[in-house]
């Protein structure tokens, strides 16, 4: 049996990225940070939990990817440069196995947006796994959720509703083939957080923040801190491959309400529409507009032709029920 120094130096201390702004990682009482002279530190932490954010028995490789693109998404939402990460888990049992495929999936997804593993904890107990990461931005820079204006155009990233579609496959509420069912699950599992749409939007966008929990409830947060109101277009949204081939009703309420998107939802002033497009080229990441920011409050739903729509939505809820 491993003990917990063997495991943390065998599966995770030998982590190194060429990442500036580390001057101490695993191995000491704490991690020393160095930003770049003039940023300032953005830091999210996210918790999963075995049976709540996903199915017991879950791929371990597909899901050390995930808690680190979670995290990942935090950063882009801000417009924030990766840097670290810390890494807090409880485990029933320390196969090796598990370690081995969790930590491949997960330093794998470190190296490739250069973001060091650089401290953490482990001990026995339910499956339940905790990250920390860290990244810089410049002053004045980061894409907070307060600064959207009235009349900006409202985007969002990539397509929605495919990581949903999956889910409603997985828990018997409608059938898909194996290949459609497989090509959803893999929004579902392994999401693509959208750092470098999220860094090119710096001084582009007004506010921004992930699609974690639905569109609509996500959106809110933004409408509540920049005191705004939203009209969306739901015949805009960019319902995902395997969705686009369901009914109307079944992409409007995946893409509005569906969960674990990770796609990035922000706004700008509609006279920066170019500037949108081409931080989307630059980055390489397809963006839509799907709406604008309105000064009266709430939420309107419409189709392309204006008419007002009504739809019973509801957002993911960590404390609710199963």
């Amino acid at each position: 049996m491993l003990s917990e120094f063997d495991l943390i130096y065998q599966y995770f201390a030998s982590h190194r990225t060429s990442q500036t702004g580390i001057a101490l990682g695993v191995g000491d009482d704490c991690a020393l940070i160095q930003p770049t002279a003039g940023q300032q530190l953005a830091i999210s932490s996210d918790m999963l939990v075995e049976g709540r954010h996903f199915f017991a028995g879950e791929d371990p490789q597909r899901l050390g990817h995930k808690c680190l693109a979670v995290n990942l998404s935090d950063l882009a939402a801000m417009g924030a440069n990766p840097l670290g990460f810390t890494l807090a888990f409880s485990l029933p049992d320390a196969s090796p196995e598990w370690l081995s495929a969790f930590s491949c999936g997960l330093l794998q997804l470190a190296d490739r947006y250069q973001c060091q593993l650089i401290g953490g904890d482990t001990t026995k107990g339910p499956l339940n796994i905790c990250i920390t990461v860290f990244g810089e931005v410049p002053p004045g820079q980061a894409l907070r959720r307060d600064g959207a204006k009235a009349g900006d155009d409202l985007w969002v990233s990539g397509t929605l509703g495919d990581a949903r579609l999956a889910l409603a496959a997985y828990l018997g509420e409608l059938s898909l083939s194996a290949d459609q069912h497989e090509q959803a699950a893999s929004r579902m599992h392994l999401p693509e957080p959208r750092v470098a749409l999220g860094m090119a939007l710096r001084g582009i966008a007004t506010a921004a923040l992930d699609i974690s929990d639905g569109l609509c409830g996500d959106l809110g947060h933004i409408l509540k801190r920049s005191r705004l109101g939203a009209r969306i277009n739901c015949d805009a949204l960019p319902a995902g491959p395997v969705l686009s081939r369901q009914s109307r009703a079944l992409q409007h309420q995946f893409c509005l309400s569906g969960g674990d998107d990770y796609e990035l939802c922000f706004t700008a002033p509609a006279d920066r529409r170019a500037d949108v497009l081409q931080a989307a080229q630059l980055s390489q990441t397809p963006v839509t507009r799907i709406g604008s920011l309105t000064s009266d409050p709430g939420l309107v739903l419409t189709d392309a032709g204006d008419n007002i729509l009504e739809l019973a939505l509801t957002s993911f809820d960590h404390f609710r029920s199963p």
